[in-house]
């Protein structure tokens, strides 16, 4: 009892207990989920998906939101395929050259936000209109098909069993975030910014350069995102990025996220990811219709937000005490 009251009140425990649930539900449902074919493609969505989710957390945690995620990592996405089409610029290069436009695009909305106090939300949905506009612009809503095949292989082969190479960008960008978060003033500055203003400018911390340096990261996250998805599909499509704005929200959120601020997981995030990869894949595997994944996203939502809003309202009395 004491295991379960001291570890249920972290974030990624309840998430953890999901996650083990739903593979053995699923597992014994339909014994394919457990092939090593199967893991391999749940894995490539994970890789992809928790970049998306953790480009988003990084927004919540100063209590902000980003909507354009996904045309950030579109835009990224179609510069890196098309540098490599039109240009034949190198595979390294192009991708560097893409995550640098990610990062420009974060800073960008950084940078208008704090100068003008404009609230986040209206600040990235016109940005997310720009950036798309200059995405189809670009392309003229053709995909880019000149992918190396070196790239092609790299989004879709193992290097060891099941486990795909896209999972290591993602396993780094992971870590390098809970360690900024845990462990780095910056990340303490970012916490403190979320959790409450007043008191982290009180406290001599740069509200606005904090608020750059989240988005900026936010849009570099994406700009990867949407390179390893360029490199999973091997095409440069202009759509990517269309259908994250719900994904980058719900695995937050499913995590323990505060959506004022001031409190995320990398872990449980993560976690977060995997439930929705999971419950993707036993539609896919039960011929249920795929369109039903909105549905599903919404009600885990709903449902995440009303055991943080529990867990909140059990534990302030201890914290009064």
């Amino acid at each position: 009892m004491q295991f379960l009251s001291r570890y249920g009140r972290t974030d990624w425990f309840g998430p953890l207990l999901v996650t083990i649930l739903a593979a053995i539900i699923v597992g014994s449902l339909s014994p394919s989920f457990l092939s090593a074919f199967n893991i391999q493609v749940l894995l490539l969505a994970v890789a992809i998906n928790a970049l998306v989710a953790y480009s988003q957390m990084i927004i919540i945690a100063i209590g902000e939101m980003n909507l354009s995620v996904g045309a950030i990592g579109g835009l990224a996405a179609i510069s890196f395929a098309g540098m490599m089409q039109v240009w034949h610029m190198p595979i390294l290069p192009a991708a560097l050259l893409g995550i640098l436009i990610g990062l420009l695009g974060g800073i960008i909305n950084g940078v208008i936000i704090s100068l003008t106090g404009i609230s986040a939300f209206v600040i990235t949905l016109a940005s997310l209109s720009i950036y798309k506009g200059i995405n189809l612009g670009i392309t003229e809503a053709q995909p880019f098909y000149g992918i190396p095949n070196l790239v092609k292989h790299l989004g879709n082969a193992p290097f060891l069993g099941p486990l795909p190479w896209l999972i290591i960008p993602t396993a780094i960008v992971g870590f390098g975030l809970w360690l900024m978060l845990t462990r780095l003033p910056i990340g303490r500055c970012i916490l403190a910014v979320g959790g409450n203003r007043h008191a982290a400018e009180l406290s001599g911390i740069s509200i606005r350069l904090t608020v750059i340096v989240a988005h900026a990261l936010s849009g570099a996250i994406a700009a990867l995102a949407g390179i390893l998805l360029c490199a999973r599909l091997q095409i440069g499509q202009p759509t990517i990025g269309d259908d994250w704005l719900i994904l980058s929200f719900a695995a937050p959120v499913i995590g323990g996220a505060v959506l004022t601020g001031g409190h995320v997981s990398v872990g449980a995030t993560t976690l977060g990811v995997v439930i929705v990869a999971i419950i993707t894949e036993a539609l896919v595997l039960f011929n249920i219709d795929p369109f039903l994944v909105q549905v599903v996203l919404g009600v885990l939502i709903l449902w995440a937000v009303g055991i943080n809003r529990l867990r909140e309202f059990r534990l302030k009395p201890l914290r009064r005490a």
